[in-house]
């Protein structure tokens, strides 16, 4: 990951990923304890992926994640087997967290 530039709470930034080592140009936008707003805009992938904060009862906090992501082009085929990868590392790493916060 390389930062391009910072304004705010807004950031730019080029993400390498696994597919390729092929990069992908990313929008992120940090509202301080509530979500994380990642737009990627260039890229074989683009979309958008969510992180919202909310917080609970009994001094939890739920975390919610939400992609919404296509391949581009001719790869747009394989969007589907992307998305349950995705979906399961998401899992996966949520999972890593609230073990880590019990």
């Amino acid at each position: 990951m390389k930062n391009i530039s910072k304004t705010g709470n807004n950031i730019e930034r080029e993400v390498t990923i696994a597919f390729k080592d092929s990069k992908c140009r990313q929008t992120v936008v940090l509202n301080p304890k509530k979500s994380v707003e990642i737009m990627i805009t260039e890229g074989p992938i683009k979309g958008t992926k969510s992180v919202v904060l909310t917080p609970s009862d009994s001094h939890k906090t739920r975390i919610d994640v939400v992609w919404n992501i296509k391949l581009a082009g001719f790869l747009g085929v394989f969007t589907g087997i992307v998305k349950r990868h995705i979906a399961k590392g998401t899992d996966e790493a949520l999972a890593r967290i609230a073990k880590a916060v019990e």
